[in-house]
């Protein structure tokens, strides 16, 4: 069985794994990342983790995520605000310890490729994942092929305009999908409501402290009835419905997977925007259906996506 190390860098540690062609994890290991150093530095301890894991291995490549805008054609970090980078070259300074082949893409890229192969999607040839945490992120997979756009820069669905003139978002517009439908608008949404309803079973559900909300908040006072918190569900989930018809309108995925601690929400969540993306979709329930599941590779989605960009 042909075996591959796939390397997930994240501001606070770095994940590598050998990961087999048929999507298990034989092997992992993690380092803290200390991202304030040079990026050589950090480019150095990710070389141990890959000589380490591949010592006695024969491995066919190495497959890395990375946050940030990356020029997967090149091996660049153009920039990366997670780890401080801006114009590294990360594959040839990795290429300075391992020749195996690298290949680099951005993390929520090789998190979906992961979940297309081996995880939610593996019945399909064509999904898209969406994100759901501090901020909206995601990927696309067209006809089994990661689709990253010119000088990979593309599918950065957080940030496509579901309201216009709205809710200024991180990147400076206004009315992003990221600023409606991330966990971080969830809890903002929440906030605001319990303020306007001092009633609301909300806020004994957080023992009266508001530094307890958070994206459970309103789902779970909504399961028990209160009319409040079912109105912060119900718009949120509208968002989502938002964002994810025009990922699909354009793309025509298969399956929409979702990812992120909303997601634990499970049916509560995924049965109504299901319905609302049966509804509103481009030529209507008649149409080609896209399913809408869970996320199922958790916390490894990245390693086995990164090793996922050097199989066939």
């Amino acid at each position: 069985m042909k075996k591959y190390v796939g390397i997930d860098i994240g501001g606070t540690a770095v994940k590598s794994a050998i990961v087999g062609e048929d999507g298990k994890i034989y092997a992992r290991s993690s380092v803290p990342t200390l991202a304030t150093r040079p990026y050589t530095e950090v480019a150095a301890d990710i070389a141990k983790q890959i000589l380490a894991l591949s010592d006695g291995v024969a491995v066919e490549g190495v497959g890395i995520g990375c946050p940030g805008a990356i020029d997967s054609e090149r091996g660049f970090v153009n920039y990366s605000n997670n780890l401080y980078w801006k114009n590294v070259p990360l594959a040839d300074e990795l290429r300075k310890y391992v020749k195996a082949p690298i290949r680099i893409s951005n993390d929520a890229n090789v998190a979906a490729l992961g979940e297309d192969r081996f995880g939610a999607g593996k019945e399909y040839t064509d999904t898209a994942l969406i994100t759901l945490g501090t901020g909206v992120g995601g990927g696309i997979v067209v006809g089994g092929k990661l689709f990253e756009g010119y000088r990979s820069m593309g599918a950065e669905i957080g940030h496509m305009v579901i309201r216009s003139g709205g809710v200024r978002c991180t990147c400076g517009r206004r009315g992003c999908f990221e600023a409606y439908a991330s966990a971080t608008a969830l809890i903002r949404d929440t906030l605001f409501a319990m303020q306007t309803d001092r009633n609301s079973l909300m806020w004994e559900f957080v023992g009266g402290d508001l530094d307890k909300v958070d994206g459970r908040t309103s789902f779970e006072c909504a399961k028990k009835g209160d009319v409040t918190a079912k109105e912060v569900v119900d718009n949120y989930i509208g968002y989502l419905a938002e964002g994810t018809l025009n990922i699909l309108n354009v793309f025509r995925s298969q399956a929409i997977i979702l990812g992120g601690g909303v997601c634990a929400q499970g049916e509560y969540l995924t049965a109504p925007l299901q319905k609302l993306v049966d509804e509103n979709r481009y030529g209507g329930v008649e149409s080609l259906r896209t399913d809408i599941r869970i996320a199922s590779l958790g916390n490894d989605a990245g390693v086995i996506g990164a090793a996922s960009l050097l199989m066939p």
